[in-house]
């Protein structure tokens, strides 16, 4: 493994194409283009992925449909009302931009969004307990078709993660699996988000997404024709991701950073949607390992050159710290 080189200032987002996997000496390329994607900027844009275009086709028209209803309709389903944080959530609910860890200081976001976790009957354990990202997900009863639909779509994601995590083990000198027993009833999150233009009255540094880590393991972004993600590199000047027909965006969270003992790179990306004049949608799903799961560095990321960075937590006390810089509280633990 390159271990520990000095990442470049990259100018562009990598695009890579995962239909080159096809044996075994493919897919040992194409982890090596992720080890270098991660290393230097922490994003990436994949191809070949396989899911489906009418599926993807289909997410945006309900993102479209979901966020036109009425607000007090969306509001009936805010977050708030789910023990796990699954629903609605309302233009500013959120502060994002956290790039000099002030987060509580700066403006909220101009976003409006909506979460939902794995499904499961309300009788399931884990439901039982409350746990964020499972279960008491709510629905919207003008769209009858959008639980099912949903569903559908965080399996697809779910495979896809499965997929990259493989790769990526593979970039870090490990075996193929070795995510796998991590991810076995894993924390996902398929979110929908809607950008306004940027209105004319909006306050200092206040834009769709502040500057901002993801928290998590991997971030699979499916986004529109509109455009407006930008990437800090190592530099510090911001890049454009801009919309690639038939891609994702897939960057790493500081979960993944922390897990890889910070040879990964959890890079701070925003969303200014002040150039199209509409609206933009977006539509982020956060994998993320179990949340009792023990995360401790990978096997080989702890030289003599590079000690030890983070101490070794579950994925829950990670992912809670978090969630209270931004929310100002944590989601219930799992017990």
């Amino acid at each position: 493994m390159h271990l520990y080189e000095p990442p470049k200032a990259a100018k562009t987002i990598p695009l890579i194409d995962l239909a080159r996997a096809v044996d075994a000496a493919g897919a040992q390329a194409v982890a090596w283009d992720i080890h270098r994607a991660c290393r230097e900027t922490g994003f990436f844009y994949i191809t070949g992925h396989g899911v489906p275009a009418a599926l993807m086709e289909r997410h945006f028209q309900f993102a479209k449909a979901f966020f036109d209803l009425p607000h007090e309709r969306k509001m009936a389903i805010h977050m708030k009302k789910s023990p796990t944080t699954a629903g609605y959530e309302p233009v500013g609910g959120q502060v994002l931009d956290s790039q000099d860890d002030k987060a509580k200081a700066a403006p909220p976001d101009l976003k409006e969004s909506f979460y939902s976790g794995m499904e499961l009957p309300d009788d399931h354990p884990w439901a039982i307990k409350h746990i964020r990202n499972f279960g008491h997900n709510q629905w919207p009863e003008e769209l009858p078709e959008f639980r099912a639909h949903m569903i559908d779509y965080w399996a697809e994601m779910r495979s896809l993660g499965d997929r990259l995590l493989a790769l990526l083990a593979l970039s870090l000198d490990l075996p193929a699996n070795w995510f796998g027993s991590f991810f076995d009833m894993p924390s996902g999150t398929a979110r929908l988000i809607k950008y306004p233009p940027q209105p004319e009255n909006a306050l200092f540094n206040q834009i769709g997404a502040g500057a901002h880590t993801d928290w998590g393991g991997v971030t699979i972004l499916a986004q529109d024709a509109t455009g407006g993600l930008e990437v800090r590199n190592a530099d510090g000047d911001w890049i454009e991701a801009p919309p690639i027909d038939g891609s994702f965006v897939i960057n790493l969270g500081d979960l993944m950073a922390r897990w890889t003992n910070g040879l990964y790179n959890s890079n701070f990306h925003r969303v200014k949607n002040n150039r199209s004049g509409h609206d933009r949608y977006s539509a982020p799903f956060f994998y993320s390992p179990r949340p009792d799961a023990m995360i401790d560095a990978v096997p080989g990321s702890i030289t003599a050159g590079h000690p030890r960075r983070f101490e070794a937590c579950t994925a829950y006390e990670h992912t809670a710290e978090m969630f209270r810089r931004s929310y100002g509280y944590a989601p219930k633990a799992v017990s």
